[in-house]
């Protein structure tokens, strides 16, 4: 079983759109996916996130997800205002239905060290999934630093890194996006990609 687990440097860098296009590669490539975000906050009461339905859509699957929250906030907070408490076991559980999909591709909320327990984070729904992680981050100013250091604790944590892609806007410098992309690979030695130019990683 072949997978990514997508993070970011901080929320709405663009997780699901590139969560999404890989998720197409990997289709076109003759893959069935298993595209999962076990987490999402912001949704609608009762009602799927947006995020998860575009990785279903992207998938050709079934919606898929564990827990939709309705407060824009970090998942632990978000489950303390509905009265919940999230569950890794339930989680694990969900996440076992990937047994039988060639790739799997596991959308976090928000960035590494966002709280989904009182004693667990992002990383540990990473060790969770045991899928090398691929880092999402701006293309922009701030990107360098914020992708070295989500880079440097995901290594420190122990866990693999896939690579970094860097999500760039049509409203974006590309050739800014580059350089920074440049600038990431020479520091942290890991592949750097730009989203404009992104091949099938999945």
């Amino acid at each position: 079983m072949k997978g990514l687990f997508v993070t970011g440097t901080d929320t709405g860098v663009g997780k699901t759109f590139v969560s999404c296009a890989l998720v197409r590669a990997a289709r076109v490539g003759g893959h069935r996916v298993f595209a999962f975000k076990p987490i999402e906050t912001g949704c609608p009461a009762g009602a799927w996130g947006e995020d998860q339905r575009a990785l279903a859509e992207a998938s050709g699957d079934v919606l898929r997800g564990t827990y939709r929250l309705e407060q824009p906030a970090a998942p632990l907070v978000a489950a303390r205002a509905e009265g919940l408490e999230i569950s890794l076991d339930r989680i694990a559980a969900d996440f076992a239905w990937a047994s039988s999909f060639d790739r799997v591709l596991v959308e976090a909320a928000g960035g590494w060290r966002v709280p989904i327990t009182a004693k667990a984070d992002t990383a540990d729904l990473a060790r969770l999934c045991a899928l090398p992680v691929l880092v999402v981050a701006r293309a922009g100013l701030g990107t360098i630093n914020h992708s070295l250091l989500t880079i440097e604790a995901v290594q420190r944590d122990g866990l693999e890194i896939a690579g970094v892609v860097l999500s760039v806007h049509p409203e974006d410098d590309l050739e800014f996006a580059y350089s920074n992309a440049d600038e990431i690979r020479a520091r942290a030695r890991v592949e750097v990609h730009c989203s404009r130019e992104l091949r099938a990683l999945l």
